[in-house]
Parts: structure tokens; C-alpha cells; sequence
């Protein structure tokens, strides 16, 4: 018996076979439908299976005997696993498209974008490229580029990370899908472009008429999009049902750990008033040269005139959007930038002091980076990593660093067995809290977080927030918590400034800033993180 479901998946199960012979089953008796007109978020973690399911709808996984796929996938009552791959080819973008995490990945650095957009038309219609122009100019116009005619002629590299995925977009819906699959389109975006690509990806299914296949680490970041929602984990479906009913009551515990009911401030007011760190009218400014000479016609004031404090065993939160000088901020403090102004640490300046007196200073203000894999050396074990600070700044025997480096990953909860492993025999997760024992290792007083978690799912981002508030309290550390990620800030720090242009636009006590935000930029962040402030 037909059904008016435009895709049903029935009893859907993935594998991949290793050269060993050993197979991975990543999929596991999976079911579901999509209604047309209808949003399906699939949410979990990283390995959960949610990505290999969207692959697999549109046939772009490993053939046999690499990876077996077994089950039904039936579009409009059809089983796509029993298409040929020329019908697969003519399936793909025309009836069903996908948008991929990463834009920058995607697209063709080569290439200008609307060529790339082209060849939409040039493999589905046998259109030529020059006459596709206007047609991919309406496109994005219609994606919300602003000048589309100029950006017709721009490479990748010369847009941001918002323009570049609503141009992955454009491609997408060139060809008027029945089906659009969302792969994870605004994880590394900022909350205000987040919100806007959101936005543009309803509007645009309800104009074209789409259904709409959104995966996504983050179940509240779906909440306004969904009308169903499947919850996977270890390729298993935990749940599966209406939106609403799941954010009213969740059955199953992994979900609500999902959906993180905290409604509280997660962060104790430090009662010391001891100032570790101040910097008074700090300027970070790049010269704008121009011209055969590279006479400096202007500047980008990354950073304008900041005054700044952190209080001994303080967590200060710094938010703001890509370009807001935030992180510019953090390395001037560091003095890993050079920049103007006074910066004390422990009521000595530090800005005027040679790179000899600085080294004694590092090892009392530590960084984690906002990409674990890419801050650990890969041909380093762990215990060389870690243990790296401890040669340079305290030239302990081996004996002894073994033992510190021992207990040190024990406070960040990693077995001591893993000494002699490699970073890329860890998870992320794992990874930065390797990245955080090699802070920790020579005892700072503050430790500078450059987006720590970003690249964490937001179950594994508790985590390490949970973690970092535990060391807190037993060490009486000083953070600074670099974020774009508001829903994070407000879980562990106690105060936080908002910054845009290189200037701070608010600063306060966070419940307050969250509860009462002055400035209409502060309030934008605020609505744009997607989730409810009910305390």
C-alpha cells in the first residue's frame, strides 16, 4: 500500500568493513518519514550515525564491500538503494540536495563562485556557463548576498563564513529540490549569522515548498526549525516523534541531557579581591598600506582603547561575533601581539618587558587554543606534550615530570595509561582536555580559553565546562573565557564583556547582562543564541 510520505527510511542499517575483516555497524535499524513541507532534525553526537544516514539517502557513501547498506529508502515509494547509479546522478540536487558542514571545504578555491554555482545548471539542464549568469545572480539574490553581481565574479576566500554557506545554499536550491538536507550548516557560524542562515533556510522551504532534513549536534539550535525530531545515539534511535512533544517531555535521558535543562548561572562569584591581571588603554592596531610604496593609508583598530581587569579566581567572559577583536585581545594580554597601552600582571607592567623576562611570566599565564588537534604536535606522545613546559620552565628530572604529568591527567580525568598514545588516538573531547593538562602542568595563575569547545558537541562541551569549573574551585585559577557561544558563557562565567569593533559595548556582572542587557547589540546576541531565559 502507497503512502504520501515524500521519504520513509525503513529499518536502515550501515556498516563498514575494515581490511581486517572486522565490520563497524554505524547505522542500526533506523526508521522514520518525512512528510512534504515538513523540517526533520536529526540530532546526536559525533559518531552518533546522523551523518552517515543523510549520506546515505542520496547515495554517497563507499560502495560495496567497503560499506553495506541495507534496509529501504524510499523517495516518493522508490527505493533509492535499488537506483542505478545513473538515476542516483539525476536524483542528486535536482530531487534531493545536500548542504555540507564546512563551506570553505566544499567549494572550489579556484574557481569563482558563480561558475560554481553554474555547473548546477550546465550537469541538469546542459545550460552553457555563460548564459547561466542571470539566473545564478537571481540565486544570490534570493540567498541573501548583498551585491550579487559583484560577488558573481569573487573566489571563496574572499567571502565570510555566513556569505560562503548561503552560496552552498544557492547551489543547493538551484535546482528546486523536493528534499533538502542541512549537514550541520552553522556550527563554526557566530550566533547572529546562525540565526540568520536559520532563518533563511525556513523562509526558503517555505517559499520553494522543501522538506527539509536538518542534522545538527545541538537539539535547542532546532527547536524553532523542527516539526519532527530523531535522537541518535551510537547509531541507534533513542527517540523519535513531534518536536513539541520532545522539548515538553522527553523520554529518554540522553535527550534531556541534550537539552540541557539547566536554567541557573553556572559559575560562583569569586569573593577575592585580588587584581591578577589590568590593562589600561590597550590598542591593537594593524596598518592598512597601500599604494607601490605600502605608505599606511589607515588601520583596522582591532582593538581601541580597552581598559580591563581579572580578579584572582575569576572567570570573565568575552563575547562577540567573528572580527569583534576578541581573540586579538586575548594575545595582546599574552603579549603574543604587539600592542600599546599598560598591561600589569600582579601590579607589575609587563608590556615593556624583553622577551627574557617574559619567558618567566608565561608560565604563569597559560592558552588553551580553540582547535585541540591543532595545537598538540602529532608526532608528540601525550607525556611529551605535557610534560614540554615542565623542561623548559622548571628542568625537572624525568622522574619527576612522569609523576606530575601523572596527576595532572587524573585531574582532568584521562587515564595515566594514555602517556605514551598520539592526539590522534583521542576524541575531541579527549584532545582538549590534553590541551588543558598542558596548561595546568606548571601552575598558572590565569589560563586564557580561546574558544575552548567550539568544536565540541555540546554534550562533550559540558563536559569540559564541568571540568574547568572543578579546577577552579581546588586551584583558585583565573579564566579568561573567549566565546561566541553565550549559552556557554553563561554557564561559567561570573562576569562578561561584549565587545564589537574593538570596543567594549557592555560590561557586567553576567546574570545581569543576561537579564537586563543594555546595549541593542548585547540583546541581539542574546535572542540569536536560541535558547529561553527563564530563571
Amino acid at each position: 500500500m502507497k503512502n504520501d510520505f515524500i521519504l520513509e527510511v525503513k529499518n536502515l542499517n550501515i556498516s563498514f568493513n575494515k581490511k581486517a575483516g572486522k565490520s563497524i555497524e554505524s547505522v542500526k535499524s533506523i526508521d522514520f518519514q518525512l512528510n512534504k513541507k515538513e523540517t526533520l532534525a536529526i540530532v546526536g553526537e559525533s559518531g552518533s550515525g546522523k551523518s552517515v544516514t543523510a549520506k546515505s539517502i542520496i547515495g554517497l557513501l563507499p560502495k560495496p564491500p567497503f560499506c553495506e547498506v541495507k534496509g529501504e529508502i524510499l523517495y516518493k515509494n522508490t527505493d533509492i538503494l535499488k537506483m542505478p547509479e545513473s538515476y542516483l546522478q539525476k536524483l542528486r540536487t535536482k530531487k534531493i540536495a545536500m548542504i555540507f558542514q564546512e563551506p570553505m571545504s566544499s567549494l572550489n578555491p579556484l574557481h569563482k563562485i558563480g561558475k560554481q554555482i553554474g555547473e548546477v545548471f550546465l550537469i541538469h539542464s546542459g545550460e552553457k556557463l555563460k548564459n547561466t549568469r542571470k539566473k545564478v545572480v537571481e540565486l544570490l539574490k534570493l540567498v541573501g548576498i548583498n551585491e550579487p553581481e559583484k560577488r558573481y565574479d569573487s573566489y571563496p576566500h574572499e567571502l565570510s563564513g555566513g556569505q560562503r554557506q548561503r552560496v552552498m545554499i544557492a547551489m543547493a536550491i538551484a535546482q528546486n529540490p523536493d528534499i533538502l538536507i542541512a549537514d550541520e550548516p552553522t556550527t563554526a557560524l557566530d550566533v547572529t549569522v546562525q540565526a540568520e542562515i536559520l532563518k533563511l533556510l525556513a523562509d526558503l522551504k517555505k517559499r520553494l515548498s522543501m522538506s527539509m532534513i536538518f542534522i545538527s549536534h545541538d537539539l535547542l539550535l532546532v527547536k524553532s526549525i523542527a516539526d519532527k525530531v530523531l535522537v541518535m545515539k551510537d547509531g541507534k534511535a533513542l527517540e523519535y516523534g513531534k518536536a513539541e512533544e520532545i522539548f515538553e517531555n522527553p523520554f529518554h535521558d540522553y535527550t534531556k541531557k541534550l537539552i540541557g535543562s539547566k536554567n541557573d548561572f553556572g559559575f560562583e562569584e569569586s569573593l577575592d579581591n585580588e587584581t591578577v591581571l589590568e590593562a589600561k588603554s590597550l590598542k591593537v592596531w594593524f596598518p592598512l598600506k597601500k599604494g607601490f610604496l605600502k605608505r599606511t593609508k589607515g588601520f583596522i583598530k582591532a582593538v581601541d582603547k580597552i581598559d580591563f581587569h581579572l580578579k584572582k579566581g575569576e572567570t570573565l567572559g568575552i563575547v562577540g561575533e567573528s572580527g569583534s577583536g576578541k581573540t586579538t585581545l586575548g594575545l595582546s594580554l599574552l603579549r603574543l601581539v604587539d600592542s600599546r597601552g599598560e598591561i600589569y600582571f600582579k601590579n607589575k607592567r609587563i608590556d615593556n618587558l624583553k622577551s627574557s623576562y617574559l619567558r618567566k611570566i608565561r608560565s604563569e599565564i597559560q592558552v588553551v587554543f580553540q582547535d585541540p588537534y591543532g595545537s598538540l604536535n602529532p608526532r608528540m606522545s601525550v607525556f611529551e606534550i605535557i610534560s614540554e613546559g615542565l623542561l623548559v620552565h622548571r628542568n625537572f628530572d624525568l622522574s619527576t615530570r612522569k609523576k606530575i604529568v601523572e596527576d595532572v591527567l587524573e585531574e582532568v580525568m584521562l587515564p595515566s595509561d594514555c602517556l605514551n598514545h598520539y592526539p590522534h588516538e583521542f576524541s575531541g573531547g579527549q584532545r582538549q582536555r590534553i590541551a588543558i593538562a598542558r596548561a595546568l602542568v606548571l601552575e598558572p595563575e590565569i589560563i586564557l580559553l580561546d574558544e575552548p569547545t567550539s568544536s565540541l558537541d555540546r554534550t562533550v562541551q559540558f563536559q569540559v565546562i564541568s571540568l574547568l569549573k572543578n579546577i577552579q574551585k581546588k586551584r583558585k585559577i583565573s579564566y579568561i573565557f573567549i566565546s561566541h557561544d553565550l549559552k556557554l558563557v553563561r554557564e561559567i562565567a561570573g562576569r562578561t564583556i561584549v565587545m564589537k569593533d574593538g570596543k567594549i559595548i557592555e560590561e557586567n556582572n553576567t546574570k545581569e547582562l543576561f537579564l537586563n542587557p543594555l546595549s541593542d547589540y548585547t540583546r541581539k546576541l542574546i535572542n540569536a543564541s536560541c535558547f529561553n531565559l527563564e530563571w
